[in-house]
């Protein structure tokens, strides 16, 4: 087992991480009819028929919307049309942090999630509770997790900080990619660059990731 792990270092396929904080798996209903959706979706935006995430090179800062963990896992586990774009599957984002820093896990990191146009193919996407940045920013608890989360997978993936995101720059990416001329331009005003300047200087604060 020891080798293998090795092996599949040396292949770029793992990375040396910190340790995970403290994260509840809290999932959401993801079938083989989702995981089908979420296949023929890949190649509707894409070009591709895939519902797996593979090799993650951004991780998405997202502000919910909703003022609870349960009321973020209520809005995604329903697999309906989403009230913005009406297709299949339904949003839904990897991973929840409550305004106290509780994190939880609401989709495993092998599976595709809508939560970003242009990105779902490639990008970790992370909820935060609340309506606005400020409500993350200002509060010590909910940004030391979100913190502490991102850096692990970061670290984990071999995800530079550059490309830890809001949703509100996800044009700017070099990964964004849509094939439907009408989403090309669409995106979200949640985690504004001012925001994540200052998100991504207290990333970096907390120094480069194992073995850097």
């Amino acid at each position: 087992m020891r080798l293998a792990l090795i092996v599949i270092a040396a292949a770029g396929l793992i990375h040396p991480a910190p340790p995970p904080p403290p994260i509840k798996v809290w999932s959401i209903p993801y079938g083989a009819k989702r995981k089908h959706e979420m296949a023929a979706y890949s190649e509707r935006h894409f070009g591709h028929r895939a519902w797996r995430l593979r090799h993650p090179r951004v991780i998405v800062e997202h502000m919910a919307q909703a003022g609870s963990v349960a009321g973020v896992r209520n809005a995604f586990a329903p697999d309906l049309p989403d009230p913005e774009l009406h297709e299949l599957p339904n949003v839904c984002s990897h991973f929840v942090v409550s305004g106290s820093g509780r994190i939880y896990r609401l989709v495993n990191l092998r599976t595709r999630c809508r939560h970003t146009v242009g990105l779902n193919w490639t990008a970790i996407g992370i909820e935060h509770v609340g309506y606005g940045d400020g409500d993350v920013l200002a509060h010590r608890g909910a940004l030391r997790a979100s913190l502490r989360l991102t850096r692990w997978l970061r670290c984990r993936f071999g995800i530079p900080v550059r490309e830890v995101i809001g949703h509100a720059e996800s044009l700017a990416s070099p990964y964004h990619h849509e094939l439907v001329p009408s989403l090309r331009r669409q995106t979200h005003g949640d985690w504004r660059h001012a925001s994540m300047r200052i998100y991504r200087r207290k990333l970096r604060r907390l120094g480069p990731c194992p073995g850097k």
